[in-house]
């Protein structure tokens, strides 16, 4: 017997891990896959997707999306005293109430941060940029936006 065929005897005696799909409620579920960079340093240049992302990463979408709600929170009371929603996509939902303006925003927000996510280290436009490096300024026009609207909801009491 041959050295490749003794190994494909024996492996077929293990149990291969690919032969059943792994339970959708596993205690790995959130070590699934393990690609957060590239396996080989020059694919480090091309575009590439992972399976896995940092907690950094995690922690900027969960701040987007905390400032995203923020900031309907704070065009609503705005709304209240008097001033108009210049975004027409939010003042077309504005139009069916708040509840439906805050809805929209918040599902239109982690749409737009999930495709950002999952394109992250796909380069914008042909430059040597990443679209990861979009997540801080949009934190940075979130911060402005809020503490635009903090300004007002103040200088209007």
């Amino acid at each position: 017997m041959s050295k490749k065929s003794a190994y494909s005897e024996k492996r077929k005696a293990t149990n291969d891990r690919r032969d059943k799909p792994t339970p959708a409620i596993s205690s790995y579920a959130l070590n699934e896959g393990s690609r957060q960079t590239p396996r080989r340093k020059e694919d480090r240049w091309q575009n590439y997707f992972v399976d896995r992302y940092s907690r950094r990463i995690f922690a900027v979408v969960l701040l987007i999306l905390a400032m995203s709600l923020v900031d309907a929170l704070f065009t609503l009371q705005l709304l209240n005293n008097g001033a108009s929603e210049i975004n027409p996509v939010m003042a077309h939902f504005l139009e069916y109430g708040p509840l439906e303006f805050l809805v929209a925003k918040y599902i239109l927000t982690c749409a737009s941060v999930l495709l950002l996510l999952i394109y992250k280290n796909v380069y914008l436009l042909r430059t040597r940029v990443r679209a990861k490096y979009l997540f801080v300024p949009i934190l940075f026009m979130f911060s402005l936006v809020i503490a635009w609207e903090i300004f007002l909801i103040v200088s209007s009491n």
